[in-house]
């Protein structure tokens, strides 16, 4: 007898095939089996998605057989697959392109034979459970805010924000939080996300400490940072139950666990939530979906499945959902053990250099290099934040304006002193410097502007008659892109500091979040004022939220924070966003941005999409965009009445490995007017790119709540 099954399969990106194929199996098999299947001339693996009645109308003929069951795996649930299928409706993206990125890359490709295998050499931790690790005593904030989050009525169980200073113990909140589900129920998970990779080790050791007493392998990381061994190794041990608590980035929020009871978004401000290729997902978002999903789809016999956002710098539509009520605030405003001769909280006081009374072209303000000598001095260290890699901006050429410019991309590419090499960023195309100018022969060519590697140079200089307590010279670090590729080299350098073998810490934002600095006394910010007029409206959201978080790395240490400082070099020191900074007045910020944002129709008051186009030129990359909207007015869309489609318009890199760039942005002040607009769009787009004058398209792909405008 056979059962007719659909099938979903990682079709192409902007195939036709947006749904699941239909399939023949001389098995039931049941939603969510994980299959390999015949595909064009491929095997690979699929996720049933529904079983058939009959072959719906199709010719058996044309119907191919599956080629294997993946035996000993349990079918994905129906949660995980309602997940995939709003994600895949929401962001515009296939089913099947959303499912099975989802899945472990090695899982894609063994065949049911290797998994077999595979699965026999999984050991199930039998060791005997370990003592829990002795707990430290919490503060009055501490106590209040998972008092709050315990006693949530079960009839809302609406998402928290953890509002919480930066140092003010919101990983101990976690912890507390992960502990007490573990408690009531021996089957269930929890999931804890970060936004960066390099935050994945320090926090995983903690959680493997706090939770050793559940046995070995309970706690798995989940990151692409991991070989596909790990990951496929870490998959299975949460669909199947094994592992306890998962930690892991942005694609952890699709890992496969039945028992999910509470879902933790530490830094939920973070915009490496947003995934920015193939499905532009926020991680962030489904976190807050999945939640009702689990809650929803099944009875839980010790309550709903919680999520728990947690930032000091919250982002401004989950703060905007508390003053709403739609999500429950829980705040801890002062760091553990706050010294009360400090600022208010323990937190770092904040400078403000005018650069516009500082000596000309100065890099680092006299009464900034002034701070830094005294910290070294007295044996404290600083850490001077810059955010942007490499030696200089640009090489040029002052006789004929010859600069380092790109010849693939409508960008320059960056001096690296080290390895005297031009690197773009964007391409990745690199060329040695050359001895003189290409244009015009002139051997005097220098770099204009400064990077991290530059930087670090300079304070040498400027540092060089300053010492140590012990009589030592300044020890200079730099931790950036550049200074991390090779495997390990992240953890040396963290480790470095740790230890107090650092003096002067130079680094990019990947130095500003997370890491708990306890001899820092000192952050300074270069150059911070590019993001005040930026045309893009969350430009001043994100560097808000990038100086607070920088700060917080300063003064950690409650005997060292009453002295410990902020300096921020600007041109204008007077702007309302550094007078917020100056008091740590996160709701203040906020309240002059939301305001703006509702004049503006902007979100969390409105919605938008991109719709980006890539092509040999730009006039196909535009002439694409603006038909397809054309049609789309012409058509009468559903929703189109609601919905306002902007011409297209370069993007701000504009040409990127020779392939030209532009956008269109969609707005609507309706979600609902925005999905059915761009659901019934995709036909058209689909029609538009056959047209023979766009034949030179490349790709073209729809951004839904971009983060970057």
């Amino acid at each position: 007898m056979s059962h007719w099954l659909q099938i979903v399969v990682a079709t192409p990106a902007h195939s036709a095939i947006a749904g699941p194929l239909t399939y023949r199996s001389a098995l039931l098999l049941r939603p969510g089996t994980l299959v390999r299947v015949p595909f064009g001339r491929r095997e690979v693996l699929g996720v049933v998605w529904q079983v058939l009645p009959d072959s719906g109308g199709m010719p058996e003929a044309s119907i191919r057989d599956i080629a294997g069951v993946l035996d000993g795996l349990a079918p994905l649930s129906s949660t995980w697959r309602r997940l995939v299928a709003f994600t895949a409706g929401y962001y515009q993206r296939s089913l099947g392109e959303v499912a099975l990125a989802a899945l472990p890359p090695q899982l894609r490709d063994l065949t049911t034979l290797q998994l077999t295998r595979r699965l026999k050499r999984t050991v199930v931790d039998t060791s005997h459970p370990q003592d829990t690790t002795d707990l430290i005593a919490l503060s009055a904030q501490q106590a209040c805010a998972i008092a709050e989050f315990d006693a949530e009525t079960s009839e809302k169980q609406r998402p928290a924000l953890l509002f919480g200073a930066t140092g003010s113990g919101k990983t101990e909140v976690y912890l507390r939080a992960a502990a007490k589900v573990l408690e009531q129920d021996p089957e269930a998970q929890v999931l804890v996300m970060v936004p960066e990779i390099n935050l994945t080790p320090q926090l995983q050791a903690r959680f493997e400490a706090r939770f050793a007493h559940l046995g070995r392998e309970r706690v798995v990381p989940m990151h692409s940072g991991l070989t596909p061994a790990q990951r496929l190794k870490g998959w299975l041990a949460a669909h199947s139950g094994q592992a306890r608590l998962v930690l892991g980035t942005r694609m952890a929020v699709f890992a496969s666990m039945p028992n999910l009871r509470l879902l933790v978004v530490d830094e939920e401000h973070d915009p490496s939530y947003k995934q920015q290729e193939g499905a532009r997902y926020s991680a962030r978002d489904l976190a807050v979906y999945r939640a009702r999903l689990e809650t929803r789809d099944r009875e839980h016999p010790h309550g709903a499945c919680r999520v728990l956002l947690g930032s000091a710098t919250p982002s401004l539509e989950s703060w905007q959902a508390t003053i709403v009520g739609r999500y429950q605030r829980l705040n801890m405003n002062e760091r553990i053990g706050a010294s009360p001769a400090g600022q208010p909280g323990g937190l770092p006081t904040v400078r403000r250099v005018d650069m516009n009374h500082q000596p000309k072209h100065c890099v680092i303000a006299p009464p900034l290099l002034a701070a830094i000598g005294e910290r070294v001095a007295r044996g404290e260290q600083s850490m001077i934040f810059l955010n942007r890699r490499g030696y200089a901006p640009v090489l040029a050429c002052h006789d004929c304006d010859w600069k380092s410019d790109c010849p693939h991309c409508s960008a320059y590419r960056v001096f690296h002193k080290i390895d005297r090499t031009l690197r773009c960023h964007h391409c990745g195309f690199t060329e040695r410097v050359p001895r003189a100018c290409p244009s015009c022969g002139n051997i005097d060519i220098a770099p204009v502007g400064r990077g991290t590697e530059r930087l670090e140079e300079h304070l040498a200089e400027l540092l060089a008659n300053v010492t140590r307590p012990d009589g030592g010279p300044v020890r200079i670090a730099r931790i950036d892109a550049d200074s991390t590729r090779l495997k390990g080299s992240l953890e040396s350098q963290l480790a470095s500091v740790h230890a107090g073998e650092v003096d002067v810490l130079v680094g990019t934002q990947m130095i500003a979040k997370g890491h708990d600095f306890r001899h820092i006394t000192l952050v300074a910010a270069i150059n911070t004022d590019s993001a005040l007029f930026s045309s893009d409206f969350r430009a001043p959201e994100r560097l808000f939220s990038l100086l607070m978080q920088a700060a917080g790395r300063a003064g950690r240490d409650a005997q060292r924070s009453a002295a410990s400082e902020m300096w921020v070099q600007t041109f204008h020191p007077d702007h309302p966003l550094f007078e917020a900074l100056k008091r740590h007045d996160y709701p203040d910020f906020a309240e002059q941005q939301l305001a703006e944002r509702q004049a503006a129709g902007l979100s969390p008051f409105g919605f938008s999409a991109l719709i980006r186009a890539d092509a040999k030129t730009q006039e196909v990359a535009q002439g694409f965009l603006n038909a397809a909207a054309e049609a789309a007015q012409t058509q009468q869309l559903p929703g189109h009445a609601h919905v306002m489609a902007y011409p297209a318009v370069p993007m701000t890199i504009q040409r990127v490995a020779n392939i030209e760039r532009a956008q269109m942005l969609v707005e609507s002040p309706s979600r609902k007017a925005l999905q059915g607009f761009l659901a019934a769009w995709q036909p058209l787009l689909f029609e538009t790119r056959r047209q023979a004058e766009f034949k030179s398209l490349v790709r073209w792909a729809i951004d839904v709540d971009p983060i970057a405008i």
